[in-house]
């Protein structure tokens, strides 16, 4: 299933149709698009979304940036969590946000990685950018 993780509505489905999951996103709050596919994500080298630190950061920059990256984890979870109960009560088994988003086949990241921070990816997420660029007057 071709879908966008931003509604949980694909996920849930996929998984129980049993069918592989394929993401087409341009970003997932709070860097789930690195998490869940287990992507090395170190707090003190890759700054947080909405810190406004550079890949350069003092140490309280750094604390800031790993205290952040805990505080997403819980608002995602209760974003989320009415899409974890339902997912639970179909799939008839405990379910996490994790769980839902781990089994993703493909990774469609529609962003350039030129302008992103350097990261090492896994195999299966491609990186799709230039999609939405338009020719500047």
């Amino acid at each position: 299933i071709l879908t966008d993780p931003a509604v949980m509505c694909g996920p849930i489905l996929a998984h129980y149709l049993s069918l592989p999951i394929v993401f087409f996103m341009r970003g997932f709050p709070c860097s789930l698009h690195y998490e869940a596919p287990q992507c090395p994500n170190p707090l003190p080298y890759v700054p947080r979304l909405f810190t406004f630190n550079s890949d350069q950061m003092t140490f309280f920059q750094r604390v800031g940036n790993a205290l952040v990256a805990f505080l997403e984890l819980w608002y995602c979870n209760s974003f989320y969590a009415d899409a974890i109960k339902f997912s639970s009560e179909l799939l008839q088994r405990d379910m996490s946000l994790m769980d839902l988003l781990n089994t993703t086949s493909i990774w469609l990241l529609r962003f350039d990685f030129v302008f992103e921070y350097v990261r090492p990816v896994m195999p299966n997420m491609i990186f799709v950018g230039g999609i939405n660029c338009a020719q500047k007057k």
